[in-house]
């Protein structure tokens, strides 16, 4: 079979850092920390008692009132980027075939805000169920793929992707494989996540996964750092829109870069730790690698899953030394959840929305907060610590890792024609 080649001809975003991908971006070069005291919900009994937030959030600026109250939080944010994504590409109903416009969108948890918000009002009731009629439709998360085809009536391939952490990928990685056999000319892709509540952090408190530096949060998210002790959450929403190379050259669309090839694999280890020496990662990179038939040399930049947690930036590191080898010295690596925290499920497309401006503007995010080297790390590999650097960037890797030993990664490339 001849595959199609697939570009990126739109991009939407709304994150922790900026509101559009334009917001975004800025912040990320310049090392902006999204991380603050939550104020979502009285966290002062919490273990941990910060997050990465969307700053001064009002669902009512984007969506009509009602509307919006029909929709849990992350599928607030799934439409929210979605539009911008939409915009961005140039797309409607009436300038594409929308039975070949599909959705592919996901989520790690979904709608938990929802969730809690039901519970808890059944518990402090009389017993007697009094439920609202859209809880369930807020809180399944294929839902927000499901209003972004209703809302723009998209009615090819939609359905949602889980893998915990590497939900996202997965997602930009079925819309890619969607394309270049066929299926679709175009797919609005990405994720959403929205758990900063008091079950999403009382949850993860529980299993020890999250920074409690309460007296500094602007410092807690410090991936590679001797100091690091959890990842932060965060929260918020990345949209892409994948296009067959064809179709977008026939519409004269702009492209941002060439989705290059992706893989996944599993550790087949551990519900949450990493396999020690990164078997996993390794095998996904490999993968990713010879789906994109690209060697490690091609590869400039990775973005890394560096969620800052003690065992998982070293099994990372490792299974970079491993893939690249000498190459592994030239690169650059940096995490952005160091800006954003772990926006778990979103972190995928909102991190492939970071390689694909590195790649279009040649600049390099850092990973921030960084203080004390870790001597279990390799000094020689290059980090971005604490400031952007300006390199040419051909190509760029994406990983992310995921609760139940999922991984997947997605390479990105300067497009030629």
């Amino acid at each position: 079979m001849d595959l199609k080649r697939v570009v990126v001809t739109g991009l939407g975003a709304l994150t922790p850092l900026g509101k559009t991908v334009a917001e975004y971006w800025q912040a990320l070069s310049d090392g902006v920390n999204g991380c603050d005291y939550i104020k979502q919900f009285d966290a002062s009994k919490f273990k941990t008692r910060f997050a990465c937030e969307v700053k001064d959030f009002d669902p009512t600026f984007y969506l009509d009132r009602k509307e919006a109250r029909k929709i849990d939080r992350f599928t607030q944010f799934a439409i929210i980027a979605s539009d911008e994504a939409v915009k961005d590409a140039g797309i409607n109903k009436d300038n594409v075939d929308v039975d070949r416009v599909g959705v592919i969108f996901a989520s790690g948890i979904g709608g938990l805000i929802t969730f809690q918000e039901e519970v808890l009002n059944f518990a402090s009731g009389d017993g007697t169920p009094r439920f609202n009629p859209f809880f369930i439709p807020k809180m399944i998360l294929d839902i927000a793929a499901g209003q972004i085809s209703i809302r723009h009536g998209f009615r090819g391939p939609n359905y949602a992707v889980v893998s915990a952490c590497a939900s996202s990928t997965n997602a930009i990685i079925d819309a890619f494989d969607n394309i270049r056999i066929g299926r679709a000319d175009i797919i609005l892709t990405g994720g959403s996540e929205a758990v900063i509540n008091a079950a999403g952090v009382g949850g993860f408190n529980a299993m020890k996964a999250l920074s409690e530096r309460n007296d500094d949060p602007s410092t807690a998210s410090r991936p590679f750092d001797k100091d690091r002790d959890g990842f932060v959450v965060g929260e918020g929403a990345g949209a892409l829109v994948l296009e067959s190379l064809d179709h977008a050259l026939a519409r004269g669309a702009k492209i941002y870069c060439e989705i290059a090839g992706g893989g996944a694999s599993a550790d087949a280890h551990h519900i949450t730790a990493p396999h020690p020496e990164g078997l996993g990662a390794k095998n996904v990179m490999h993968t990713a690698l010879k789906d994109a038939g690209m060697n490690p040399e091609d590869i400039d930049y990775i973005n890394v899953h560096g969620t800052s947690t003690p065992l998982g930036d070293i099994a990372e590191s490792k299974a970079i030394l491993n893939v690249f080898g000498k190459h592994a010295y030239h690169l650059n690596i940096s995490s952005t959840k160091s800006m954003t925290g772990h926006s778990l499920g979103a972190a995928g497309a909102i991190e492939a929305l970071a390689c694909i401006m590195a790649v279009t503007k040649n600049i390099i995010p850092p990973t921030i907060n960084h203080f004390t080297d870790d001597p279990e790390l390799d000094p020689q590999l290059n980090f971005t610590f604490n400031k952007a650097q300006h390199r040419t960037v051909n190509a760029a890797l994406s990983n992310t890792f995921g609760f139940g030993g999922h991984n997947a990664s997605v390479i990105v490339k300067k497009y030629q024609p």
